[in-house]
C-alpha cells in the first residue's frame, strides 16, 4: 500500500494570512488552535487533522510537501487549488 502519513493543515485564502499564522505559531501559539479559529477546511473543528492517507490521495502540491518535508515542523504556505496552507506532518512511514 505503500508510505502512509498523518498530517493536519490550516487553509486560508491568501498568501499574507497563512504567513501570519505561521508566525504566530512559530511564536508558541497551538497548531490546532489556530486551525479551529482560522482554517476554512472542515478539518478545522479536528483542530486540522486530516488523519492517515497514503502518498497519492491529496492534490500533488499538499502531497509532495506531506511526504518529502520534515516530520513535526510546520511548511508552508503550500499553494492549491484551494487557497493557502499550513502543513504540519505528525507521522510518516
Amino acid at each position: 500500500m505503500g508510505v502512509m502519513a498523518e498530517a493536519r493543515h490550516i487553509l486560508v485564502p491568501t498568501e499574507k494570512d497563512c504567513l501570519s499564522l505561521k508566525q504566530q505559531i512559530e511564536a508558541g501559539a497551538k497548531f490546532e488552535d489556530m486551525a479551529r479559529k482560522h482554517s476554512k477546511c472542515p478539518s478545522s473543528a479536528q483542530g486540522g487533522a486530516l488523519g492517515k492517507f497514503s502518498q497519492g490521495q491529496m492534490v500533488p502540491e499538499f502531497d509532495k510537501v506531506v511526504f518529502s518535508a520534515e516530520v513535526n515542523k510546520v511548511h508552508g504556505p503550500v499553494k492549491t487549488q484551494f487557497g493557502y496552507h499550513l502543513i504540519e506532518i505528525t507521522k510518516r512511514g
